[in-house]
């Protein structure tokens, strides 16, 4: 099985050594060449287009980080669309609203191919490590075609309904991620500024049932002051962007979301938006005048 991988960054690249250490050929594109250059270093066969790629390639995969550059790679000129074939599977990895999704399966059966939305969680760390949850929707026979390729990518791999379905869920999830991490850094900046030592209250609290996944990641992070962007500020921020837009469209009321939405923005509006989005804990502790520090981090 040959597959294609558009789109290199902080997940593409990793997922496309993933596929090459499980013996696939894969075939990658991206927008700027130096990704493309390494990984053809690496064992890849480089690609110029979306299209060259589905011309090589029996599943391709995309990992793309806006709405507008899917469309693009599946839409536009020399794009997956135009060049796909029947039989062969397409594979949208990127966190897009559902009615993209369905549109671009829409668009994929008219030329006898399959399409997957099929978004990751897991980071940059789950991405190297193969261990992604991997949120799918299309039919099931596509999904059970293109089941090699995801036990490449990912350990927790769900099939989660129709077109659609998978970037429904991942919306959720984003949702959670955000009014979580808000609410991790509220809570602890509160608690250190009450005198508590941050150690002890992720020791207590992530057995108890205050604590969470957001909790236990964010944490020892900021206790080290380590705010290198693995899940960046901005991209949780397109993300609630996409959430907001279907919540409009469904009547649905996100009032938390819309909270989490302003503390994010706070961030970024502090110059935070490209570091991780454990940076959210720096406003709330200027505000507060206290730093969440573990014992052996430096000073500022």
């Amino acid at each position: 099985m040959r597959v294609g991988v558009i789109g290199l960054g902080k997940m593409g690249k990793p997922m496309t050594r993933n596929l090459l250490k499980a013996g696939f050929t894969v075939v990658v594109h991206n927008r700027s060449r130096g990704p493309v250059d390494e990984l053809a270093r690496e064992g890849a066969v480089a690609a110029w287009s979306p299209a060259e790629v589905a011309q090589q390639a029996d599943v391709v995969v995309t990992s793309l980080p806006t709405p507008a550059s899917v469309e693009e790679v599946y839409l536009g000129e020399n794009g997956l669309i135009g060049a796909a074939r029947p039989g062969q599977v397409l594979i949208d990895t990127s966190t897009v609203s559902p009615g993209l999704s369905r549109r671009l399966y829409a668009a994929a059966k008219e030329r006898a191919a399959g399409f997957l939305d099929a978004p990751v969680s897991g980071g940059p760390a789950g991405a190297e490590s193969a261990t992604l949850t991997i949120m799918v929707g299309g039919d099931a026979e596509v999904v059970e075609q293109a089941m090699p390729v995801f036990q490449a990518l990912g350990k927790n791999i769900h099939h989660v309904g129709p077109s659609g379905a998978g970037s429904v869920v991942k919306l959720v999830n984003q949702l959670l991620v955000a009014i979580n991490m808000a609410g991790v850094a509220e809570a602890i900046v509160f608690g250190v500024k009450a005198g508590a030592d941050p150690q002890v209250l992720l020791d207590v609290i992530k057995t108890s049932f205050g604590g969470s996944r957001m909790l236990e990641r964010a944490l020892p992070l900021v206790m080290e002051r380590q705010f290198q962007p693995g899940t960046p500020v901005n991209l949780i921020l397109k993300d609630l962007g996409l959430i907001h837009e279907v919540g409009k469209e469904l009547d649905t009321r996100l009032l938390l979301g819309a909270l989490a939405q302003e503390v994010f923005k706070e961030a970024r509006a502090a110059g935070f938006g490209d570091e991780d989005m454990v940076a959210l804990f720096k406003p709330v502790e200027r505000l507060a005048g206290v730093e969440v520090r573990g014992r052996g981090a430096g000073a500022a």
